[in-house]
């Protein structure tokens, strides 16, 4: 038997849940045929075949997490894998080849007959935080291995368990708990007078996102990538901006690159790429890594001022809120002038508040000039 174990999907993307099997036991695929789709914490990727033959195991269900180099697929006889493949294949690790320590390492099981069951001790941890008997489950790894997906699975089964949060949520969760856990926030907040734009607003986004490039050359403490272990700085020559996009799958932000040296028109035909592709889910991983600053325009939706999160190793995202219509006094008369709210939050390990107060008066600035 020859296994095919999940590919390195790239972009640092350590797991992946099954979505569809394309293939069943005992089916024969060709060479570089689509053998199931996989969704990571950034898309939806299709894993094809390494080498023609007969499907014998497919390992996991629809649903089901597997970690990179778990047993994805066996085949019947032996010889090389080869072919299109997704990144890097470990072909000779697999969780069977662990030492018969490994399965005693850990957190204490919670019955002594779960000392008799074969789990990796991250799986026993798991277990045990869930509530999960690991000697009431029957493993679906090589030689009865008990896997995550097993935990996860009998952890959702079990009653009021929850809807258990996939994908592109999971991610979310966690980048929020690091960003909480690392970060340590300060929101400034200012309006921006629209009143000399053209009476119909064109291009509101592409404003925005060219100001924000400005901002940065006028306080570049704002685009740099922060690393609060070893407390170092790297300082970005361009601003890659993350913009973020609200879908019923959960919040994606991918980045349009190189803002600052990009026409309005260039700028339009990019965010309309990305927000297609997110929509689709066919955007690539590495469209969705690299921001060195984010957008967030929650406008688009609701609400004024916000307290937008910032993700590390980022230092500064904008918050920019409803446009609206309101009463100010120009030349010591009131005036109904439209009104852009814009919120600043930073990371203040990294940032002064003098540097985000200078970064939001020069993006405030930029956008009330006229086009």
């Amino acid at each position: 038997m020859k296994q095919f174990k999940l590919p390195d999907l790239g972009e640092g993307l350590q797991e992946a849940e099954i979505v569809e099997w394309h293939v069943q036991p005992g089916d024969s695929v060709e060479l570089d045929q689509l053998l199931v789709s996989v969704e990571t914490a950034k898309a939806i990727v299709e894993v094809p075949s390494p080498r023609a033959g007969v499907v014998s195991r497919c390992f996991g269900a629809p649903g089901d997490l597997l970690h990179v180099g778990s047993p994805l697929v066996e085949f019947e006889g032996a010889g090389e894998d080869s072919g299109t493949v997704v990144g890097n294949l470990t072909a000779e690790s697999s969780h069977s080849d662990l030492a018969a320590e490994d399965f005693i390492i850990g957190a204490a099981p919670s019955s002594q007959a779960a000392w008799a069951v074969r789990a990796a001790p991250q799986t026993r941890r798991l277990a045990e935080r869930l509530g999960v008997a690991l000697d009431e489950l029957q493993g679906s790894g090589n030689d009865g291995l008990i896997t995550e997906a097993d935990v996860q699975r009998a952890a959702a089964a079990q009653p009021e368990a929850g809807e258990a949060v996939r994908s592109v949520r999971r991610s979310m969760a966690r980048n929020m708990a690091r960003a909480h856990a690392e970060v340590v926030p300060v929101t400034i907040v200012e309006d921006a007078d629209l009143h000399l734009w053209p009476q119909q607003l064109r291009d509101p986004m592409v404003r925005l996102a060219r100001a924000i490039a400005r901002a940065c050359q006028a306080e570049p403490a704002l685009n740099v990538a922060f690393d609060g272990t070893r407390m170092s700085l790297v300082r970005h020559q361009q601003v890659d901006l993350g913009v973020a996009v609200d879908t019923p799958d959960g919040l994606f932000v991918p980045v349009l690159r190189d803002v600052g040296n990009r026409d309005a028109r260039d700028l339009r035909e990019g965010l309309d790429r990305l927000r297609a592709d997110v929509l689709n889910r066919s955007i690539p991983p590495r469209e969705l890594m690299g921001a060195t600053i984010t957008l967030s325009n929650y406008g688009t939706l609701f609400g004024r001022y916000a307290s937008p999160v910032v993700v590390p190793p980022q230092v500064a995202i904008v918050g920019a809120g409803v446009i609206r219509e309101q009463v100010v006094v120009q030349d010591g008369q009131p005036a109904v002038h439209r009104v852009l709210p814009l919120s600043l939050t930073v990371d203040h390990r990294a940032v002064t508040g003098g540097e985000a107060a200078r970064f939001l008066k020069a993006l405030v600035q930029d956008l009330q000039q006229a086009e």
